[in-house]
């Protein structure tokens, strides 16, 4: 049985572009898997609940793709079992583009990066909209205590087809946190080697000359 990726995206035009660039045949390989690869596995779980934004796109009535970028706290982008994610959707400019166009159409696709790690996780799926009026605990769960944004609504996507994208032309990026970590060490042993400094200096058989 074809996977869940290969039936939403492999149309005959997409399969008529394979054939002309000559990728049909690899791409056969995903039309032939036993596995569906439309649910979520511990691996893309943890990637996902680490991720601070993700690129989700929607069509909107007059069939124009629309993309937007969405971020928040590392893990705002919840699990909630192996085939629903789901986020808080806080106030912006108030264009409601996703929104609108989610209304008339439930299809959606997000692909989450890891810059640092040239790793890509591409998501398709259905959404529905909800308030808290309809469904106040789920909104409780999906607020992120001591952020200040305002949650208008909730967004509930059922996954449809997961893939990972190749690492092929991901430049690496790094987060002022992620920066910082890193320095962690090296800015801890550079305070560790004034330190020492400081205390041969006050030495009486330390010679300033040679410094």
């Amino acid at each position: 049985m074809p996977n869940a990726f290969a039936s939403i995206s492999f149309t005959e035009s997409v399969k008529a572009a394979q054939t002309r660039y000559g990728s049909r045949e690899n791409n056969q390989r995903f039309e032939i898997s036993d596995d569906p690869r439309n649910q979520l596995g511990e691996f893309e779980t943890e990637f996902i609940k680490t991720r601070d934004s993700f690129y989700m796109a929607t069509i909107s009535e007059n069939d124009w793709p629309y993309v937007q970028h969405r971020g928040g706290p590392a893990g705002f982008l919840h699990v909630l079992d192996n085939r629903t994610i789901a986020f808080a959707d806080f106030k912006g400019n108030r264009q409601y583009l996703s929104v609108g166009n989610l209304n008339a159409n439930a299809r959606t696709s997000l692909i989450l990066m890891d810059y640092p790690n040239r790793r890509r996780l591409k998501l398709w799926g259905t959404a529905r909209i909800i308030h808290e009026d309809d469904a106040p605990e789920l909104i409780a769960q999906l607020a992120i205590p001591n952020y200040n944004a305002r949650v208008e609504r909730g967004i509930v996507i059922t996954i449809e087809a997961i893939e990972w994208n190749c690492p092929q032309h991901i430049t690496p990026r790094y987060s002022e946190a992620e920066v910082d970590h890193a320095l962690k060490p090296l800015l801890e042993e550079n305070r560790q080697l004034r330190e020492l400094l400081a205390t041969l200096r006050e030495s009486p058989h330390f010679d300033d000359s040679k410094d």
